[in-house]
């Protein structure tokens, strides 16, 4: 792959971030980009083993830039969608509170809804549940109607494929190695040869912190891997449920807990959990990274995390572990799910990204350093958002540019 081009602009991760980036400065000014990818396609991890969801922004603290993005990237990506005939459907989704005690946060919920700008929140009373989702149950619901569904791998290759046509490039099996300065120019290793370039922008994701360390960067911050694994209804099964069904989430933590989602080519999954992974491309049970799990034992933020968390990380993992756990939380939205309605289907990793402090860092982290950008943590609604985001991040990429 070496050649004597050097680039404006070199994007570590092909995932729906670093792909809608190269394409944001393409259409910001015509620049040349290179996208780098460790695996041999587009979109191999956190983008394509997600639940496919084009989120609402109901969730998110009001100006925070989850919010921000969100809501401007989901009609991004509507209108993108329609634009390059990628199937996706505008269905809507509920979010079910089961007890009194939710309720609090249902209404917390509605009202960041409102405060984000949203449209089509209803609030539903228990008997008005039936009519969205005849077989859920709750207390008390949201009908959100700005939800939808699309498959983001899909979406990805969408943009690789733009990003070539307008001269730019995408190179997989591409891994980045190191970094050095040459005067004005950044030469970058990887494992296809050495290319060149002006500026650096990381959308790393599961590897986003050793790729800011690479670059001599301080992160000051880790990422820790946390699995999340779904089972999928039988096809017998399907017919209870219509769309999307969500429970409240516990504010405590950056996860949506276990729901049910309609996938945009078919069948529904149930899940995720979210599972202390001990590799950061841990896909699995067996998975183990020494290199990873040392990483993470030495790191002081993790110990403060599990000592604020350790409840939750062995409930998390003995639901992992046991599937008559696991259905009884879906018993919660829908109580006729059986133990024999469900099969386990896959997994996703999310890298989550940890302070010193062992706060999960529930907001987007984007830092600036010296000719870089470094994304250093954008969890879901990334991909919702990823148009938005990738503006943003080609904007401020530019403004230092030039």
């Amino acid at each position: 792959m070496s050649n004597s081009r050097t680039y404006d602009f070199a994007i570590v991760g092909g995932g729906i971030v670093g792909t809608a980036t190269a394409l944001s400065l393409q259409r910001l000014g015509n620049y040349s980009v290179v996208v780098l990818e460790t695996e041999n396609r587009v979109a191999p991890h956190q983008t394509g083993n997600n639940s496919g969801v084009i989120h609402s922004g109901l969730y998110y603290k009001p100006g925070s830039l989850k919010a921000l993005n969100c809501v401007t990237g989901r009609e991004m990506m509507y209108r993108f969608c329609e634009e390059n005939n990628i199937n996706h459907q505008h269905c809507g989704k509920i979010v079910l509170a089961s007890s009194k005690e939710e309720l609090p946060a249902l209404d917390e919920l509605e009202r960041r809804g409102i405060a984000n700008g949203l449209n089509g929140v209803t609030r539903l009373a228990k008997e008005e549940i039936k009519d969205y989702e005849p077989y859920a149950e709750g207390i008390a619901g949201l009908f959100v109607s700005e939800t939808g569904i699309v498959d983001y791998t899909e979406v990805t290759e969408a943009y690789a494929k733009i990003i070539s046509n307008n001269g730019g490039e995408v190179n997989t099996d591409s891994k980045f190695i190191s970094l050095v300065r040459d005067g004005k120019n950044l030469i970058l290793q990887t494992l296809s040869g050495e290319v060149r370039a002006k500026f650096l922008i990381n959308c790393g994701g599961l590897q986003a912190d050793r790729v800011a360390r690479i670059c001599g960067v301080n992160p000051n911050l880790q990422v820790i891997p946390f699995r999340g694994e779904y089972y999928k209804l039988k096809k017998e099964k399907e017919y209870l449920v219509k769309n999307l069904i969500y429970p409240v989430p516990d504010s405590k933590f950056p996860f949506l807990g276990v729901h049910f989602t309609r996938m945009i080519n078919g069948g529904i999954e149930a899940g995720p959990n979210a599972v202390l992974a001990f590799k950061r491309e841990g896909y699995n049970h067996k998975d183990f990274s020494i290199k990873d799990v040392s990483q993470m034992i030495f790191y002081p933020g993790f110990w403060k995390m599990v000592s604020h968390h350790y409840k939750m990380g062995i409930d998390e993992f003995r639901r992992s572990f046991s599937k008559v756990l696991f259905v009884k939380s879906l018993q919660k939205l829908i109580p006729s799910i059986g133990y024999d309605d469900v099969y386990s289907e896959g997994a996703g990793v999310r890298a989550q990204a940890l302070d010193p402090d062992g706060k999960l860092v529930d907001d987007f982290r984007i830092i600036v350093a010296e000719k870089m950008i470094h994304v250093l943590n954008a969890p879901s609604p990334a991909a919702t958002a990823s148009l938005s985001i990738g503006n943003t991040i080609a904007k401020k990429a530019i403004s230092i540019f030039n």
